[in-house]
C-alpha cells in the first residue's frame, strides 16, 4: 500500500511538472486585412526575443496560439479572445495592433481574468478599462503631447494643423498634441479627420486644405504602414516643404520599415517617438543586427516590432518568476515595477497605472552617407510617464 501511494505522489508530481512546462500565449493579431504587414512585424519580433533570449525561457516551453482578429472593428476580436479562452485555454493573452479592439474586449478579459499584455494599441485609457491590462506599448499621449511641447519650445511654431484618422487613436493624439501645443503658446487653427483606420484614404484634399491655410506644422496621426508611406508622398506632392510647412508627427509618420519607400519628400520630417531603428544603444545594435541576420538584409524592425519583442520579455519575466504556473494576480504583481533594458531603451511598467515608462526621442529624417534614409535624434526626454493619467485627462482620471 505503501509503495503504490507513493507511486501516485509521484505520478502527481510529475503531472504538475508536465503542466509547469509548457505556458500556453493566445496572441490577436490582424494576420488579414490592411495591418496585416503590422501583425508580420509584431509576429517576427515575438519570434526572434524568443530565439535570441531561449537560455532565459528554459526550463519551460512557451507556445504560441495565433488568431486572426482582421480589423478594427472589435466583433472578430472578440471572437478570437473568446476561442483562446475557452477552447485553447490559453495562460496569458497578448497582441491588439488596433485600440478599438482592445477597448471591444475589455469585458471579456476582465470576464476571463487572464494577464492581458497590449503590445501595441496605443488609446491611452485602455488600461482603465480592466485590471488584467498591462501595456508595454505605448499610450499616444506619450509622443502626441511631448510632440507639442517640442513644436512650440524648440521648433518655435506659433501655429499648427492637425490631420488624423479617425478613430479612437487619432482623436487621442489629436488631443495630445493640441494641449501640449496651446500649453506653449501654439495655436492649433485646424482639426482635420482623414478617414478610418480600415483603409487607406486618398489624402490629397485634406493635404490642400492645410497647405490653403500655411500653418507653421502640420501635425499628423496616422497607423503607421502604409498610411506612413501615403502620408510622404501626398506632402511632397504638393510641395508642402517648400511652402515652409514643416510635417511633423509621431514615429508612425516615418516608420522604419516604409522609411526607404518614402524618398525625398521625407528628408526633414521631424518625429517624436520612443523607438526608431537607428536609435544609437547596445540592445539596439544588437536587436536590428539579429533582425536583418534573420529576415533579410533589407528588412528593418519598427515600433511595433519593439512592442511585441518587449511584450515576450514580459512574458518570459513572468514564466520565470512563478515558475510556469500561471496565476493571473501573481503574473500582475510581477509586472508592477518590472524593469528592461530593450533596444528602445530603458523601459518600466508603472506599477499604478500598468502602463509603459520610456525615453521618448525627438528625430529628425536625414539622408544618410549610405545614402539611405536614417532617423537622427536631435533630443531625448527620459522616463516619461503617460501624460493624459498624470494629468487625469477625461478617462484617464478613473484609474
Amino acid at each position: 500500500m505503501k509503495r503504490l501511494i507513493a507511486a501516485s505522489a509521484a505520478v502527481v508530481i510529475l503531472a504538475n511538472w508536465a503542466h509547469a512546462q509548457e505556458v500556453k500565449v493566445g496572441v490577436s493579431l490582424p494576420y488579414t486585412g490592411v495591418a496585416a504587414e503590422i501583425a508580420q512585424q509584431m509576429d517576427r519580433g515575438l519570434e526572434l526575443y524568443l530565439k535570441l533570449n531561449a537560455d532565459k525561457i528554459k526550463p519551460y516551453k512557451i507556445t504560441l496560439i495565433k488568431r486572426d482578429t482582421k480589423d478594427p472593428a472589435g466583433a472578430n476580436a472578440k471572437l478570437a479572445l473568446q476561442e483562446l479562452l475557452t477552447q485553447d485555454n490559453a495562460d496569458i493573452v497578448t497582441g491588439w495592433v488596433y485600440s478599438p479592439n482592445a477597448i471591444a474586449i475589455a469585458p471579456i478579459v476582465t470576464a476571463g481574468k487572464k494577464l492581458a499584455i497590449i503590445m501595441n494599441a496605443g488609446t491611452a485609457h485602455i488600461t482603465n478599462l480592466s485590471p488584467y491590462y498591462v501595456r508595454v506599448s505605448f499610450s499616444m499621449w506619450h509622443a502626441g503631447f511631448a510632440m507639442g511641447e517640442a513644436a512650440a519650445k524648440i521648433l518655435k511654431a506659433k501655429t499648427a494643423a492637425v490631420g488624423y484618422t479617425d478613430f479612437p487613436p487619432g482623436k487621442d493624439s489629436l488631443n495630445a498634441f493640441k494641449r501640449g501645443f496651446e500649453a506653449n503658446g501654439g495655436k492649433v487653427i485646424d482639426e482635420i479627420p482623414m478617414g478610418g483606420a480600415g483603409a487607406v484614404p486618398d489624402f490629397t484634399p485634406f493635404f490642400q486644405r492645410v497647405k490653403d491655410q500655411k500653418p507653421d506644422v502640420f501635425f499628423v496621426f496616422i497607423p503607421s504602414g502604409d498610411h506612413a508611406a501615403a502620408v510622404a508622398k501626398t506632402y511632397g506632392a504638393l510641395n508642402m516643404r517648400q511652402a515652409n510647412i514643416r510635417l511633423i508627427g509621431p514615429g508612425d509618420v516615418t516608420v522604419d520599415n516604409k522609411l526607404q519607400d518614402m524618398g525625398a519628400a521625407a528628408v526633414g520630417i521631424i518625429t517624436m517617438h520612443h523607438y526608431n531603428a537607428d536609435l544609437d544603444n547596445p540592445e539596439n545594435k544588437r536587436f536590428v543586427a539579429a533582425w536583418k541576420k534573420e529576415y533579410g538584409a533589407d528588412t528593418t524592425p519598427d515600433f511595433t516590432s519593439v512592442g511585441a519583442y518587449d511584450g515576450m520579455a514580459a512574458i518570459v519575466h513572468v514564466v520565470q518568476t512563478l515558475k510556469g504556473k500561471i496565476v493571473t494576480d501573481k503574473a500582475i504583481d510581477a509586472l508592477k515595477g518590472w524593469k528592461f533594458s530593450s533596444p528602445r531603451g530603458p523601459i518600466m511598467i508603472d506599477p499604478v497605472t500598468r502602463d509603459i515608462v520610456m525615453n521618448e526621442y525627438l528625430s529628425e529624417v536625414a539622408t544618410g552617407p549610405d545614402g539611405k534614409l536614417h532617423q537622427k535624434v536631435i533630443g531625448t526626454i527620459v522616463n516619461v510617464k503617460d501624460p493624459c493619467k498624470e494629468l487625469k485627462i477625461g478617462p484617464c482620471a478613473s484609474n
